[in-house]
């Protein structure tokens, strides 16, 4: 699975999700790219899931023809040290969804 990390993320979770090939915005030249242009991107580029910590996005984006399996992270910070933890919920949740779908990580 093809899984594109938001700039709102620690670059560490690349490292953290074996299986999975996993990009961020930056390596993919996608730095400032606004949220619905960025979905499309990666929708167009191949990409199956995106993870980000932006809680808005899915009152911002019309996500109802997306493809993108999508895992927002509702965490007290975006540091490495409270998205961690919930990496395997999101993994193991990456591996359950359908495509289009949206789910929140919670601690």
């Amino acid at each position: 699975m093809l899984v594109l990390i938001d700039e709102s993320l620690p670059k560490p979770i690349r490292r953290e999700m074996p299986g999975f090939e996993v990009f961020t915005v930056p390596q993919r030249g996608w730095s400032r790219t606004k949220n619905g242009a960025l979905l499309r991107l990666a929708e167009s580029a191949g990409f199956d899931a995106f993870l980000t910590a932006d809680q808005s996005l899915q009152y911002q984006q019309n996500l109802s023809k997306s493809k993108l399996r999508i895992i927002v992270f509702d965490a007290p910070s975006n540091r490495m040290e409270h998205i961690g933890p919930l990496l395997p919920r999101a993994i193991q949740a990456l591996r359950e969804m359908k495509p289009g779908e949206l789910r929140i990580i919670t601690p």
